[in-house]
């Protein structure tokens, strides 16, 4: 995938944190894998703020200020999805209307309590409340609020990744509004990567396994496909995904050991086999063929020389 005119596309890349607290640099570097993905292709790049869980979401404006430093640029003003809701609430709408939304009133423990087929992945639902006759839901309504449930019409839906070919993970009655109102993740990416013209989605491996479940629901609302890419993720030493016990991850954690932001972007792209520098200088020489295909293992002990393998 080298950058050429002739890749040149109306569409869109997109880079979607949630802003529940500082990026650390597996999140920086699958922003800028996002980036180049799109420059590469011709693609505009949107930034986009994941705020639905009003409980954990922060304003967002630390994430912003470190997407900057690193060199990225966006070619629109970010949306939140916050003040995206009625988009939301009219594909619930749009998919009541067909009939293939139910009221579901399970509690998580209930839900991880219920038996369920053999070949279920662990935490799908297990279709409980799924065929619940009239009597039965007046009076679970009078016991707690309902969360709107997909009445899911196949068990698995295959998708193709740009990096993992033909991928088919399981689908089940995903919750399309919570019983507090909110809409869930798996809706909202999908609404708004349709309202915002994305048609490439570049995002962490862990997220491979959800991507049949929100290509199935676009088909359902008649939106466009997506091309995707799951792209390896940042490991610890020990070979689990970075967390704050890791120490100096963020870059404000990294700053304070001596590493610029400058010398943060240069190490990323080391570990993609791009030369340092600015971003734009580094696009000729990507390509999805020279991307490794491995987790990057990163090391940064406080007051130690940054470090990769």
């Amino acid at each position: 995938m080298p950058v050429s005119p002739a890749a040149a596309t109306a569409g869109a890349g997109r880079f979607a944190p949630s802003p529940t607290g500082d990026l650390h640099v597996g999140n920086l570097r699958t922003a800028i894998l996002a980036w180049l993905f799109a420059r590469a292709t011709g693609r505009r790049f949107l930034l986009r703020v994941e705020d639905l869980d009003p409980e954990r979401s922060t304003t967002g404006t630390g994430q912003l200020r470190d997407l900057t430093a690193v060199g990225l640029s966006w070619d629109a003003v970010p949306v939140r999805q916050s003040e995206r809701t009625g988009l939301y609430l009219a594909a619930v709408d749009r998919l009541a209307e067909a009939g293939m939304v139910y009221e579901c009133f399970c509690t998580r423990s209930e839900i991880a309590d219920a038996p369920r087929a053999p070949h279920a992945p662990p935490g799908a639902y297990p279709g409980t409340c799924r065929d619940l006759g009239d009597t039965a839901r007046a009076q679970r309504r009078r016991q707690r609020p309902a969360a709107l449930r997909l009445r899911s019409g196949v068990e698995a839906y295959t998708v193709t990744d740009l990096l993992h070919g033909e991928f088919t993970g399981p689908v089940d009655d995903l919750v399309l509004l919570r019983n507090d109102g909110v809409p869930p993740y798996n809706l909202a990416v999908v609404v708004d990567d349709a309202a915002q013209g994305i048609d490439q989605v570049v995002r962490g491996g862990d997220l491979l396994t959800s991507a049949p479940r929100q290509a199935y629901l676009a088909s359902l609302l008649g939106l466009p496909p997506v091309q995707y890419a799951h792209v390896p993720l940042v490991l610890n030493p020990a070979g689990r995904r970075l967390a704050k016990r890791d120490g100096a991850i963020t870059l404000s954690a990294l700053e304070g050991t001596g590493a610029g932001p400058d010398q943060i972007r240069d190490l990323i792209l080391a570990s993609l086999g791009l030369p340092p520098g600015p971003l734009e200088e580094a696009l000729p020489e990507f390509s999805l063929e020279r991307l490794p295909a491995e987790p990057w293992i990163f090391t940064a002990p406080p007051g130690e020389p940054l470090s990769l393998r």
